[in-house]
């Protein structure tokens, strides 16, 4: 099974990045506690804060992956093109938060990518990751 994770702007500074927000893990730090959890899933790891380069990725792979996290940092809330990109493809999409965007600012509790995505997970930190490989493999059910 192959699991494509796309995190957005900013998110190559996780760790270091308002940890008060955050948490104080890196990405690559947290993809190895979710490989060695899910010994049987190949993830796969994009990060990018330019939005051209989400979109062309999901295009590339939102054919062909198992299922898609994504956590489109602030493009979340100002991207139809991103939001147009996952409507497109046929692999489901989890969006991902790690804070919770509804205890913060007012125009991050819009998001332009949930109305085509299977579902959204947020405020639960690094662990909304996990939580969204739990629920792909309950919609993908291999």
């Amino acid at each position: 099974m192959d699991i494509l994770i796309i995190n957005g702007p900013n998110l190559n500074l996780l760790g270091v990045r308002e940890p008060h927000i955050y948490g104080n893990t890196s990405f690559d730090d947290f993809l190895t506690i979710l490989k060695n959890k899910y010994k049987d899933i190949a993830f796969h790891y994009f990060q990018s804060n330019s939005e051209g380069e989400i979109i062309d990725r999901l295009h590339a792979d939102g054919f062909r992956m198992n299922g898609i996290i994504l956590n489109a940092g602030a493009y979340t809330h100002t991207s139809l093109a991103i939001a147009d990109a996952v409507a497109a493809i046929i692999s489901p999409v989890i969006e991902v938060h790690i804070s919770n965007i509804y205890r913060r600012e007012t125009f991050r509790h819009h998001s332009f990518i949930t109305p085509v995505v299977a579902g959204v997970i947020a405020g639960f930190g690094m662990d909304s990751y996990r939580l969204a490989v739990e629920a792909l493999l309950c919609i993908i059910k291999l």
